[in-house]
């Protein structure tokens, strides 16, 4: 037998106002979504263990068979192998976001979706001044 599992990570979002209170997937019409649960067989899974963070990279690690006790190392060395920096055995990756501070107070967490070119500029300064510029890897991706 051939599975198909859809994951639509993420896609839930927050309630809006714009759209009656309703996520925008609550709101959203959704007819081949639809058409592929008539057709299959639906059902919801808990794949995050009691201890680990509630996210997609614990998630779909036991959704794939895998123990999170045995393989988690977080986010950022998953991100690193994404975007094809290789670590080695004694390397550590680390991850940030950028985000947007005023008045001390975090008003956007995604730094306005900030661009790859205003990014690297930004990360190529942290690496500089706070890392001593020897860091390679330090990518906006």
């Amino acid at each position: 037998m051939k599975y198909v599992i859809i994951i639509p990570d993420g896609c839930a979002d927050e309630p809006l106002e714009s759209l009656g209170g309703k996520t925008p997937l609550q709101a959203a019409t959704l007819p081949n979504m639809d058409a592929v649960a008539a057709a299959g067989c639906v059902g919801v899974t808990d794949n995050t263990p009691i201890d680990f963070p509630a996210g997609s990279e614990v998630a779909n690690m036991c959704l794939l068979g895998y123990d999170p006790n045995e393989f988690f190392t977080g986010r950022a060395p998953i991100e690193a192998a994404a975007t094809g920096i290789q670590l080695g055995p004694h390397d550590c990756a680390i991850r940030c976001n950028l985000v947007t501070v005023e008045d001390q107070i975090m008003v956007d967490f995604t730094a306005s979706h900030i661009g790859t070119e205003d990014a690297t500029a930004l990360l190529e300064e942290l690496n500089t001044k706070l890392l001593g510029g020897d860091h390679p890897a330090v990518s906006p991706e």
